[in-house]
Parts: structure tokens; sequence; C-alpha cells
């Protein structure tokens, strides 16, 4: 049975600019903390996964370490970041509700395409569940979302690019990696994928295109819509010569090819 397991932020919407970014500021605002994080700023936090792990590097700094109360065990230091990480996924999920952050192009349409031919469709993410919830649900609509399952969050101790998080999601569910094809946009989400031996599509941000994806399947600019946005492709290793959108005879081209062989789609 074929499967495809997605990432969330920067694959089912282009979430990290009109979302995650603004909540986070806002967060800063709500709580007094001497930080605000440009587009560029937020770039750079990006290399860290999850949400929880990036904020925790802010009190390194003196400012916001005082701002924060100046907890002074790690378990204080875990309870400040807690209590901020649950007012920024609140700020994230009222923004994915009011409609702010649309799908990407080709998402809805393949993720109806592959459940009605069958396959088994997941969501792998290090963002907070709620978050993850409430994006694939804005992408898919609310009926459908309910039948995905998610893995989100902390239901893995270390954040990708560890492969936990996909060596999970393929225990949990039964998959075959020969059967599996993943759905990325982050370098670090490409390096989690292999690292659990799965076939990766990459479909590239507006943070992540000038990343590194030479073991990606495919690197395209979206799963692209026949009426809409079309695709760009960005490389082809294995010569699957999408035209305008993948569907789902090319993403089945994919799903189990070995990670790191590129020569030409020869096995």
């Amino acid at each position: 049975m074929t499967a495809l397991i997605f990432d969330c932020d920067g694959v089912l919407g282009d979430t990290e600019r009109d979302g995650h970014l603004p909540a986070f500021n806002a967060t800063f605002e709500q709580f007094g903390l001497p930080v605000r994080w440009s587009v560029d700023d937020y770039g750079r936090m990006l290399r860290i996964g999850g949400g929880k792990e990036r904020l925790a590097t802010l009190l390194d700094d003196p400012d916001v370490w005082r701002a924060a109360g100046s907890p002074a065990t790690p378990e204080d230091r875990a309870e400040v970041v807690a209590t901020w990480h649950k007012a920024k996924t609140k700020t994230f999920t009222d923004l994915v509700a009011a409609g702010v952050i649309p799908p990407r192009p080709g998402v809805r349409r393949v993720i109806t395409d592959a459940l009605r031919a069958g396959w088994v469709v997941a969501v792998a993410s290090t963002s907070a569940e709620p978050s993850v919830r409430a994006v694939l649900a804005g992408a898919v609509g609310d009926e459908v979302a309910m039948t995905i399952p998610v893995f989100a969050g902390d239901v893995v101790p270390r954040k990708k690019p560890d492969p936990a998080v996909y060596q999970l999601t393929l225990q949990e569910l039964a998959l075959d990696p020969a059967d599996t094809l993943v759905i990325e946009d982050s370098r670090n989400g490409l390096l989690a994928a292999i690292g659990a031996g799965l076939a990766t599509v990459v479909t590239v941000s507006g943070y992540t295109r000038d990343e590194d994806f030479t073991e990606a399947a495919l690197v395209v600019t979206s799963l692209g819509d026949p009426a809409g946005e079309r695709l760009e492709v960005l490389a082809d290793p294995w010569d699957v010569k999408p035209v305008d959108a993948l569907g789902l005879a090319d993403l089945a081209r994919l799903a189990g090819r070995p990670p790191h062989d590129t020569q030409g789609g020869q096995t």
C-alpha cells in the first residue's frame, strides 16, 4: 500500500512568514520580552527544529532572562518556555482560523486523490499538534483532516533533522518504507526523512529555496495545480518530468526509491 507523509509548515501551507513569525512576535510583546524577530532573523531561527527549542535559546540573553523572571533551574526555564509556547500556539491557530494562511498549490488535490485511491496519508511535523491540525484542516477541510493521522510536537524527544518522527510514523502505521514517500520543504526535514530510509519530494518554500536538497528524489516549487499555479522543476534526478502538476502516477514512481541513489532512475 502506497503511503504519503507530509510535513506541515511550508508544505501544507506557507505558514512560517505569515503565521509563525507574527505569532512569535505577538507572544514576545504579550510577555514583555525585549525581542522582535525580523523576516531574516526568523529565517536563521528556522535552522533550529521546533518552536519550543527556538524559544529556549532566548533565555541565553540576560535581558530576556530577567524579563522572564530570572528562572534559576532547568525546570523553571522549561516551565517559562512552555508558557510562552502555549500562548504562541493559540495566536497561531487563531491566525489559521482567520484564513490568513491558504494551502499551498496542489495540497488539497493530492491528498484527496490519494485517499480516494486507498493510499495512506499522514502528517509528521516538529510543530505543536494543535497548530498542525489547524493547518491541516485549513488545507483539506475538517472532515478529511479528521481521517488523517498526525504525529507532531513532543511525540518524539528529538526534532528534525533527527529521523525519530518519521520512524515513529512508520512504526505506528505499520508502513513499508519501500512504498512510502515524504513531502518536505527544508533540508532539516529532508535529512530526517532520508535518515528514516524514505524517498522524499521537496516542495521549496519562501525560506528554503536556496537550501541543499542533493539527496531529494525530486525538487519542485510546489505540487502544482493544473488550473492554477504550475510547478517549476528545480531538480529531477529520477527523470520523472512532471508537467504543470504532480499527480499520483508521478508520486508512485518515486515512493520507495533509495534516498541516496540519484543515478537518473537506474536501480
